[in-house]
């Protein structure tokens, strides 16, 4: 938007923030109190379809993405761990001799 279609839409923002001022009945504040409303009402009013999404925009894909299903395959499952155990069993005590006392 240029300098000047600003400058334009601002003239309109406040010519219908004033209506909208009297239309209220002049209450006090002045207009200003009406300015936000005003240009809310002039951007929808310019541009109604700005906001809205398609149907195809609005619904979201159902499930994971292919790439998901076929990489699951190469992921480790419990299955790929090894059935190696990975500490050692239990070792059987053996007795040492101890020196002879004195």
């Amino acid at each position: 938007m240029d300098a000047k279609a600003f400058a334009d839409f601002e003239r309109r923002v406040a010519e219908k923030a004033h209506s909208m001022w009297e239309e209220a009945g002049c209450p006090e504040g002045g207009e200003q109190p009406y300015v936000d409303r005003a240009r809310a009402l002039l951007e929808i009013s310019e541009n109604p379809e700005a906001g809205r999404l398609t149907i195809a925009q609005s619904i979201p894909p159902r499930g994971e993405p292919l790439l998901a299903v076929e990489n699951q395959g190469e992921m480790p499952g419990l299955t790929d761990q090894g059935d190696d155990q990975l500490f050692p069993e239990e070792q059987q005590s053996v007795e040492v001799p101890l020196p002879p006392k004195d």
